[in-house]
């Protein structure tokens, strides 16, 4: 027997039951379980980076649960269900995609000798996008009266997250560097205004705050060069975080090994074997 998408209804809705349900589950609102969605969101992620098929199954199941959660909280509160998230999803999917459903049906099909170019999609998803934006801004009376081309970016995005998409929807609209040339030059401009913020913040002649508005500033530079190279910086620095972690990983087995304890080593010592490590992960790149 396997269950199905209705028994994790069912589950969901006895988890929630205030008298015999989980408590911990009942009390829960769509709030208070936003840090577990954005948890598991990054979990998904990483089993990828990873390459960890075997735990991504588990690792979906966990991201599905979270939107079956608020589907049931949603209806509780008679604002939506999970079949009414599920109508919407397919009915705005068909809809961006005239390229695959032309007739505006899930059933329609297009004929593949006459398939549309990548431009035309781009611009037809864009237009679509466009459409719904203005539409969302006409029925959303708790939006900005002033409609903005940056409308839709949701502000609970990771902050790098968001930088990315606007940059992007700003380039969309013609406000972009000509080149690449000039990001690295703003880049080396941000970082001599962050070295004199802080160097100001250390003297008393400047405040923290001032400091972190210029470290803001370059890591949205570092954003957009990353825009400009095709690297996701999200990706980029998960990558980072996974080298850094292995490598730290590797100096602490080096030491045990040599029956050495970290915390009585002197930084060059431990910078010694850190460079070591370096040194044998290029070797390995180099020999594939």
């Amino acid at each position: 027997m396997r269950y199905s998408i209705d028994d994790l209804k069912v589950l969901m809705a006895r988890l929630r039951d205030p008298e015999t349900g989980c408590p911990w589950d009942a009390q829960q609102t769509f709030k208070s379980i936003v840090p577990h969605t954005l948890e598991e969101a990054h979990e998904v992620a990483d089993a990828i980076e990873r390459e960890d098929y075997v735990n991504l199954e588990d690792e979906l199941g966990d991201l599905l649960f979270q939107v079956i959660f608020y589907s049931q909280i949603g209806a509780e509160e008679g604002r939506f269900s999970f079949d009414a998230v599920v109508d919407n999803l397919v009915r705005k999917l068909v809809r961006r995609h005239p390229h695959v459903f032309p007739d505006g049906t899930l059933e329609s099909r297009i004929d593949p000798d006459s398939r549309p170019t990548e431009a035309w999609i781009k611009e037809s998803w864009e237009r679509i996008k466009a459409e719904e934006r203005a539409q969302k801004q006409a029925e959303d009376t708790q939006l900005p009266t002033s409609p903005s081309r940056l409308d839709g970016i949701a502000r609970a995005l990771p902050a790098m997250v968001r930088a990315e998409k606007l940059q992007k929807r700003a380039a969309r609209h013609g406000f972009d560097w000509p080149d690449v040339g000039q990001v690295f030059d703003k880049l080396h401009e941000e970082i001599d205004e962050l070295k004199e913020a802080w160097q100001a913040a250390e003297t008393g002649q400047g405040d923290q705050d001032a400091v972190e508005d210029e470290l803001g500033d370059l890591l949205f530079v570092c954003v957009n060069l990353a825009r400009f190279m095709k690297v996701n910086p999200e990706q980029a620095i998960r990558r980072t975080n996974h080298k850094f972690e292995a490598r730290f990983r590797a100096i602490e087995e080096v030491l045990e090994r040599e029956g050495r304890s970290f915390d009585a080593e002197t930084l060059e010592a431990l910078d010694k074997i850190w460079q070591s490590v370096k040194g044998v992960e290029k070797n390995s790149r180099q020999q594939k």
